[in-house]
């Protein structure tokens, strides 16, 4: 059989079978991130077709952990798209210092380079010491990766180089120590970010928040299940809260566009009205 052959029936119904089995729920994951991945994996493990996979998905606990890993969205780096973050240090950091505290979730974390990131920006301005950031994902590796903070040394140049071009003030190499192959993130960093396991697809409300990130995640879900995740960020907001988004991705095909004014409209960053 050949994989691309794989119809969207046998798909749905193995989704339904890891929803069912384990409690992760892909179902209205973008079709075609989807398929991606589910066929990327048979050729991986030499299965011939989707019922041998789904068989395996339910029998074999260590391999299902896999295809999990391979649905989960981990792409990410510091201070990626370095536009964002001056965008976010000129047009929302002006409207989180007239708070005395700051709560800020950074949803769907993956292996916590963006929530470090955020970390390093917030403590520039003065204003960490009266931060909270919840950095959350479904993904409980790259969770444990994050809270480590250990990170490749081989990405540093070209973090650096993102850091310099969204506007950082400092030496980045005085954020981190390097240990071998590897840096390790200053303990200052870590101290006000709560690493905790949150599925944005299954879960409810995290907690009520001034700024909310999440870029480069909902373009992998259906239309359905962005208007889901989008009244679960408005619920989390404060009234004149912050969403971020990035470049990728919109209000505009969601019930929530008029609730919201735009701060930046290339970065899509969103001030909730009401």
């Amino acid at each position: 059989m050949k994989y691309n052959d794989t119809s969207e029936l046998e798909i749905s119904l193995l989704l339904e079978a890891v929803f069912q089995k384990y409690g992760y729920d892909f179902r209205q994951y973008s079709e075609a991130h989807i398929r991606r991945r589910v066929i990327n994996r048979m050729a991986m493990a030499g299965l011939e077709d989707i019922s041998q996979m789904q068989s395996k998905v339910l029998k074999d606990e260590l391999f299902a952990s896999e295809f999990l890993q391979d649905l989960s969205i981990t792409v990410t780096e510091m201070f990626r798209d370095s536009g964002f973050y001056r965008s976010l240090r000129e047009n929302v950091l002006p409207i989180l210092k007239t708070y005395p505290f700051i709560k800020i979730w950074h949803a769907g974390c993956a292996s916590g380079e963006e929530a470090y990131s955020m970390a390093i920006i917030m403590q520039e301005e003065g204003l960490y010491d009266r931060t909270t950031i919840y950095a959350t994902d479904f993904n409980q590796q790259a969770l444990n990766k994050a809270k480590e903070g250990i990170f490749s040394n081989s990405m540093m140049k070209e973090y650096t180089s993102n850091y310099q071009l969204s506007g950082g003030k400092e030496s980045f190499s005085s954020y981190y120590t390097s240990n071998y192959d590897n840096v390790i993130m200053n303990q200052s960093l870590k101290k006000n970010i709560v690493w905790a396991n949150h599925n944005l697809v299954t879960d409810s409300v995290f907690a009520e928040v001034h700024l909310i990130l999440c870029r480069n995640v909902l373009i992998y879900f259906n239309r359905n299940l962005q208007n889901k995740v989008q009244k679960l960020f408005y619920n989390s907001l404060i009234n004149g809260g912050i969403l971020c988004l990035g470049s990728k991705e919109g209000l505009r095909f969601t019930d929530f566009y008029e609730a919201y004014t735009e701060l930046d409209k290339k970065q899509r960053i969103f001030k909730k009205k009401y």
